[in-house]
């Protein structure tokens, strides 16, 4: 398992689409939802343009490991919209024990993929961002995700054969 981590517009996703490159048969789990934000829809446009025509791709964030395709190679890009969509669906008031739910509910299911990718022999590439290095949040909810983010991160990283962080289109392997 690879893990790409690195700040917003970092070159990330290019970088995780092009170690994919000596694949055949690849699975593109793409996290993010459409909505009515038409920001988001050309975002979504963009990546969806970029992954070549025999690349099979799985919209979703739930039940990765059951639904995935045949592939010798994953690509989830990215955990944190993947996050993101666990924490605005939980719909609970935050508190000490929500926050953990969630972050549990994360963790299970990276791990459920993780585990079926490395049974099955396939590459796995996670793509993730880096939200530890600004200021504090002001914002409650903010906070929550900034820390859950962080300790997913963390979880990861340390089941990670490889780890890369990419600062302006540059990849550094840290691990």
């Amino acid at each position: 398992m690879k893990l790409i981590t690195g700040g917003a517009r970092s070159g990330k996703s290019t970088f995780a689409e092009s170690l994919m490159e000596d694949y055949s048969e690849v699975c593109y789990i793409a996290t993010a939802r459409p909505s009515d934000d038409e920001e988001m829809k050309e975002r979504i446009a963009k990546h969806r343009s970029r992954r070549p025509d025999h690349w099979h791709t799985l919209e979703g964030d739930r039940n990765l490991a059951s639904n995935l395709p045949a592939a010798d190679a994953v690509l989830l890009d990215c955990v944190t919209v993947l996050l993101s969509n666990y924490l605005f669906d939980s719909g609970e008031e935050l508190t000490e024990g929500s926050i953990q739910k969630v972050e549990d509910e994360v963790k299970e299911e990276l791990m459920l993929l993780s585990d079926f990718c490395e049974k099955e022999n396939i590459e796995l590439v996670f793509v993730t961002n880096e939200v530890g290095s600004g200021i504090v949040p002001m914002h409650p909810l903010s906070r929550a995700f900034r820390d859950i983010q962080g300790r997913v991160n963390q979880f990861l990283a340390s089941r990670a054969e490889e780890v890369y962080l990419v600062v302006s289109g540059i990849p550094v392997r840290i691990k």
